[in-house]
């Protein structure tokens, strides 16, 4: 009688999660004040691209 050969599954390997950009927190959107006048106060928020990460929201470091 022949020997049973055994199949052994491949592991289920998961990519590691990217890194999370950290000035904008994976969002890949910061604000910033916006000021007016002469004596610069604040007026409100504005959302702008990271440009750390240029808007993907991923560590481009790592």
């Amino acid at each position: 009688m022949a020997t049973r050969r055994t199949i052994t599954k491949p592991s289920k390997n998961t990519p590691p999660a990217p890194a999370v950009c950290s000035p904008c927190d994976g969002s890949g959107m910061v604000s910033a004040t916006v000021r007016v006048g002469r004596k610069r106060r604040p007026v409100g928020q504005q959302d702008g691209l990271c440009l750390n990460c240029l808007g993907s929201g991923t560590n481009p470091d790592a």
